[in-house]
């Protein structure tokens, strides 16, 4: 048997650019993209994306070349995930929350040989271009991308930025071109960066192999049948809109494209077209919930949604049924993609309501395109009993791994340890096999869907003249579920105070150096902040205090005089109402 050779009619490299001919082919009639009154099929998206690929050759683009684009869930980007790869290129969707100088970075960084920009984020798209021209750090060799303009296709701005519009490349672009061949399914297909970037950017490069894998695993794990009719609420540049914005191309599916995430757009779209599926954080279901009664629908049947990014409280999830949403959790990481999905069975359909919403809160278990899921002690590699209570490392390994970290191979060598990806999070695995997380990597936050890196945001802070110490670790928020909150020690002045910064003075300071979601949303000032004898904070002090803590629009005196208490040491006052999103 190991005699016989693979060859071209027994082997061909896996790559999702297939979903899109086979859908073409087998659903050519069927609606592929709806964006208000814009509507293309299977076969128009199909040939607009050859267009697209053909003119992106003008451009020299290569193979490994990087494809940037900053814009909303919009017909552009999703055709773009497509159109790039089948120029040879790398697409790279930029979350479009980020400020000028992370965009910067993460230009600089990728060498993005192309910027498309949708006309919302001109401003903010020059301001990140301005930052790469005048910054003193950057190579002579460095070359600016190519800049192309995505007008609204409906009623288009007028607005003028680059050299090319969008619509103007499609149109000129020949449809009969052929698209590059993959050879290799191991080649990089995507780029996607963790968060927000500063001196090291972790970019994740997904392969070709990964991604069409994971697409099928949560199609799979989902039970996405043919056919279906998806709502973007969730970013595409949120791991490739969690690998759906080729997925859906595989089950012939309707993409209902939404430029802004409100409730009174949701709830339209999927009354007038019918959704079936939709994905998003768990901040989406406070957005329908709170929905004011002329913003809602009637949902004459069941929406199947995918939550992830942050554990769905229980409640919460008991909420979303009389709407008419049917919840299932997810769990994955810009490195891995969606890797867990709390598949339902049928044995918990007799368990009390309760009950159910406490397992689809679980994480579940891997999908079938990753290989291995487990809990383990990462100082001894031992995996955890099956308890429920024991904790350990979420560890993961399977083809829908990342390659690893784009000119990153110190933080790629530290990922992949004795064999798997070590996650960074804290988990326990109940008797029937599902994980739970418990608990999160020390300097991770997430927060509305958003991963916040603390270590980052104290970077920031110390950089403020006057903060002597500072910890950042995630405290509830009513809205966003975990928000930052800023533990600082100041440094006195001349006059031997310290009480003369205060928080809103903090708040201003971050806001002008990160995104508005990254900025503290609590800031609580101490003498000293806890250590160890070895002088390192005690986070989790920190975090303890936390639980008794409100975002509000005051602060009792009582809780700083608590505080004092449970440290052991003199907790200056807050002295302004929090800031809030």
């Amino acid at each position: 048997m190991d005699q016989l050779p693979k060859c071209d009619a027994n082997y061909v490299p896996l790559t999702p650019i297939n979903f899109l001919k086979r859908a073409a082919k087998v659903y050519g009639n069927r609606l592929s993209v709806v964006y208000e009154r814009t509507h293309f099929t299977w076969q128009q998206t199909y040939e607009r994306c050859l267009r697209l690929a053909d003119s992106l050759r003008s451009f020299n683009i290569a193979k490994n070349d990087v494809v940037s684009v900053l814009a909303p869930n919009i017909p552009a980007l999703y055709e773009m995930h497509f159109a790039v790869p089948m120029a040879g290129g790398v697409i790279n969707a930029i979350n479009t929350r980020l400020n000028p100088n992370h965009i910067a970075t993460i230009l600089r960084h990728s060498e993005a040989k192309v910027f498309f920009v949708d006309y919302q984020y001109v401003q903010l798209a020059r301001q990140a271009l301005q930052i790469m021209m005048t910054s003193e750090s950057i190579s002579s060799t460095l070359v600016l991308p190519s800049v192309v303009l995505i007008d609204d296709i409906e009623s288009p701005t007028g607005a003028v930025f680059g050299e090319w519009k969008y619509e103007q490349l499609i149109r000129k672009g020949n449809p009969g071109s052929i698209p590059y061949e993959v050879h290799d399914e191991w080649d990089p297909i995507a780029l996607n960066y963790t968060s927000g970037t500063t001196s090291e950017p972790k970019g994740v490069v997904y392969s070709h192999r990964g991604v069409f894998l994971g697409s099928l695993g949560i199609i799979i794990g989902w039970e996405i049948e043919n056919e279906p009719v998806y709502l973007w609420s969730l970013p595409m540049f949120h791991c490739n809109g969690w690998t759906l914005a080729w997925g859906i191309a595989a089950r012939g599916g309707t993409n209902v494209c939404l430029r802004n995430i409100t409730a009174k757009d949701m709830y339209r779209n999927i009354a007038q077209h019918k959704v079936t599926h939709m994905c998003c954080a768990p901040i989406v279901f406070n957005i329908l919930l709170e929905a004011k009664p002329e913003e809602r629908r009637e949902i004459s049947s069941p929406v199947q949604v995918l939550v992830g990014g942050a554990p769905p409280p229980a409640p919460l999830l008991e909420k979303m049924k009389p709407l008419g949403f049917h919840v299932t959790h997810s769990y994955g990481l810009t490195e891995v993609g969606p890797a867990l999905v709390c598949e339902w069975q049928a044995k918990w359909n007799d368990l009390p309501s309760q009950d159910q919403s406490k397992i689809m809160a679980r994480q579940g278990i891997n999908t079938v395109a990753l290989a291995h899921m487990d809990v383990k002690d990462l100082s001894t590699m031992i995996s955890v009993p099956w308890d429920g209570k024991t904790m350990g490392e979420i560890v993961l390994r399977g083809s829908t791994v990342m390659k690893g970290y784009f000119k990153n191979p110190l933080a790629t060598a530290k990922a992949f340890k004795n064999g798997w990806f070590a996650t960074g999070d804290i988990g326990v695995i109940h008797p029937d096999g599902y994980l739970e997380i418990k608990d999160r990597s020390k300097d991770v936050i997430i927060s509305g869907g958003e991963n916040i890196s603390s270590v980052e945001l104290e970077s920031v802070l110390y950089s403020h003249p006057r903060v002597l110490e500072a910890a950042v670790v995630a405290m509830p928020h009513p809205v966003w579920g975990e928000s930052p909150c800023a533990f600082l020690a100041i440094k006195k002045n001349s006059e031997g105070k310290s009480d003369d910064v205060n928080e809103a003075d903090i708040i201003a300071y971050c806001r002008k150096k990160l995104p508005h979601y990254m900025v503290p949303k609590k800031v609580e000032f101490l003498s000293e902040l806890p250590k160890t004898s070895t002088g390192k904070v005690q986070k989790f002090q920190l975090r303890d205090l936390t639980r008794n803590l409100v975002v509000s629009d005051s602060f009792p005196s009582k809780k700083n005089a608590k505080m004092e208490t449970q440290l052991g040491h003199h907790a200056q006052p807050v002295r302004v109402p929090s800031s809030r999103l």
